[in-house]
């Protein structure tokens, strides 16, 4: 039974993580996760393959 129990538990969290990624994707979010990701221009993947590569200002003022 607690089997059941824990496997919904998880069921529920990945439920609620592609709900999130979906409505961020469908408000044009193109980082997901960054501080300026409703402000990033695209091109995430860079050299580094990282969101932090199209953000390297914000990164410079912490």
């Amino acid at each position: 039974m607690t089997d059941f129990i824990v496997i919904g538990i998880v069921l529920i969290i990945v439920g609620v993580a592609i709900a999130y990624i979906v409505k961020e994707k469908k408000n044009g979010v193109k980082c997901i996760g960054c501080p300026a990701g409703g402000n990033c221009s695209g091109k995430c993947a860079g050299n580094s393959g990282s969101c932090n590569s199209c953000h390297s200002d914000t990164l410079e003022e912490k």
